[in-house]
């Protein structure tokens, strides 16, 4: 049996491929060029994060696993404020309307940027839920977790930039 595949399928792959391919960028590869903007109206780029550690967090609000981690991903964020990590929450995919009524309900302790504000959910191909993404004080990816693993496995995550709790 043989198999063709289109000229446009062809050439959306060639498209897709380096964005697809950037989730799976190595721990010490420079991180993307990004920019992102929280609901808030706070502005980040590489250049404003250097010398800090970033977590990114790709998240829905419809998404179970994303719910289910939230109190773990939130013990996390309450643990190492003071230690200078920056927890950048992207709502992948849905209206500014339908977050904010969401966090109305279900506020976060972090800054929350929407897929229109940033490029990061391109680069890091959100999608599935929860993607975890971390960024060292270099600016360079290092590590990064796909799905909802509990409190554990985000410290296990953070302590690829020596963070761990006292």
């Amino acid at each position: 049996m043989s198999y063709s595949i289109s000229r446009r399928a062809l050439i959306a792959g060639m498209v897709a491929a380096p964005i697809a391919g950037a989730i799976g960028l190595d721990s010490g590869e420079p991180a993307p060029h990004f920019h992102a903007k929280s609901m808030d109206g706070d502005n980040y780029d590489n250049e404003s994060l250097k010398g800090k550690n970033v977590l990114i967090q790709f998240w829905t609000t419809w998404c179970p696993y994303c719910r289910n981690d939230e109190p773990a991903f939130e013990a996390v964020i309450q643990d190492f404020a003071d230690k200078g990590l920056v927890v950048l929450a992207v709502n992948v995919g849905e209206s500014k309307k339908k977050v904010k009524k969401y966090l109305e309900q279900s506020p976060r302790p972090c800054k929350v940027v929407l897929t229109e504000d940033t490029n990061l959910a391109a680069f890091f191909a959100a999608n599935s839920y929860p993607i975890y993404v971390l960024i060292d004080k270099d600016g360079n990816v290092a590590g990064r977790q796909r799905g909802a693993g509990g409190e554990g496995a985000l410290r296990r995550l953070l302590k690829k930039v020596g963070l761990e709790a006292e």
